[in-house]
């Protein structure tokens, strides 16, 4: 029997404690952000799995019926897919398992074929419904908290893997932490990592109304700024961003990054190795203090990175990484007035 699931795109609405219809609209009425069902289609494949509200990811197959919201990505590494491309056809396919849903428009072959649905209808209660219907207004209160940045050469560099080790840190040191996932196509692990690692608070640009950061700026600097008002409302002392993919893709890093700069206190670049580190370090507006990921795989790697880039890295799967990154964290930290032990929560 075919099922209904509501994806973690929706995490921000109502939709699974009231009623909604489903309506099919014209084309020119779509937009990025509106609520959709859409049916499976296709052979199943790996990539038929669908992250659910809770985080939990689960199988779907033709027939089930799936409520996500328009979006676009650019992964480096996966697929390149916009909304927008849907045809007359109206099959669209899932960007991402949370429920990004547009048309793939260039396919990476190392992920193989991506879920094919169906456009079905709008969800409306009395009209469309779009994610940024559900954003609660939040009073902009000054965001002035210290950030340690988590920035990377490219999505799959080790970024979550390392706020994760640095909020772990920063609880064992006893600061209050808010974490949150700045830019990137909606997937709620991430944050939810963050959450398992001791972050007092989690968010990302999907609570701020932004299925992903692929976007126009003004729309990415208006949803940032709801997110960071956000953040600013908690008791947390230290901030800790990720932005996803790397700052000069199209996800809108660079403009989070300056954003944030007159903030920014420690600086983590997650590499794939030292070539790519000292890549970023010349053409991102970024400077990073260490340097970890697989560039920091042995020492061998780690010697190459301080040729390329004169920076330190730490292998955050040993003891020395570890040691050599919390204490760099607590000098960083005690320098600032406003945070250290104790602050925050």
């Amino acid at each position: 029997m075919a099922q209904q699931f509501l994806t973690s795109i929706t995490r921000v609405s109502d939709l699974a404690s009231r009623p909604f219809d489903v309506e099919t609209l014209p084309r020119d009425a779509w937009a990025t952000g509106d609520y959709v069902m859409c049916e499976v289609v296709g052979t199943p494949g790996p990539l038929y799995r669908v992250e659910l509200v809770s985080g939990r990811r689960t199988q779907v197959l033709p027939g089930d019926r799936l409520v996500g919201a328009l979006g676009r990505r650019a992964a480096t590494l996966e697929c390149v897919g916009d909304w927008r491309e849907t045809g007359d056809d109206l099959m669209l396919h899932q960007l991402t398992g949370a429920g990004v849903f547009g048309k793939v428009v260039s396919n990476s072959s190392w992920v193989g074929k991506p879920m094919e649905i169906v456009y079905r209808g709008h969800v409306t209660r009395a009209g469309k419904m779009n994610i940024a219907d559900f954003v609660t207004p939040v009073k902009n209160s000054g965001f002035a908290m210290p950030v340690v940045l988590v920035a990377g050469t490219s999505m799959s560099a080790g970024k979550t893997m390392t706020g994760r080790t640095i909020i772990h840190l920063l609880k064992k040191q006893g600061f209050g932490v808010v974490a949150a996932k700045l830019t990137g196509a909606a997937g709620y692990k991430d944050a939810l990592t963050y959450r398992d690692a001791g972050a007092d608070h989690i968010f990302d640009y999907v609570d701020a109304g932004l299925v992903s950061t692929v976007c126009a700026r003004e729309d990415f600097d208006a949803g940032l700024e709801t997110l960071l008002a956000m953040m600013a409302a908690t008791d947390a002392g230290v901030a800790v961003g990720e932005v996803g993919a790397s700052p000069l893709e199209p996800y809108n890093g660079a403009a989070a990054i300056e954003r944030l700069k007159p903030h920014i206190k420690l600086t983590a670049l997650c590499a794939s190795d030292a070539y790519a580190a000292r890549g970023f370090c010349d053409m991102c507006d970024c400077a990073p203090d260490f340097v970890t990921g697989q560039a920091a795989n042995n020492i061998a790697s780690a010697d190459l990175v301080g040729k390329l880039t004169g920076l330190p890295a730490f292998n955050l799967a040993s003891v020395e990484g570890l040691a050599a990154l919390e204490s760099l964290l607590v000098r960083t930290l005690a320098r600032g007035e406003d945070s250290g032990p104790g602050s925050g929560k």
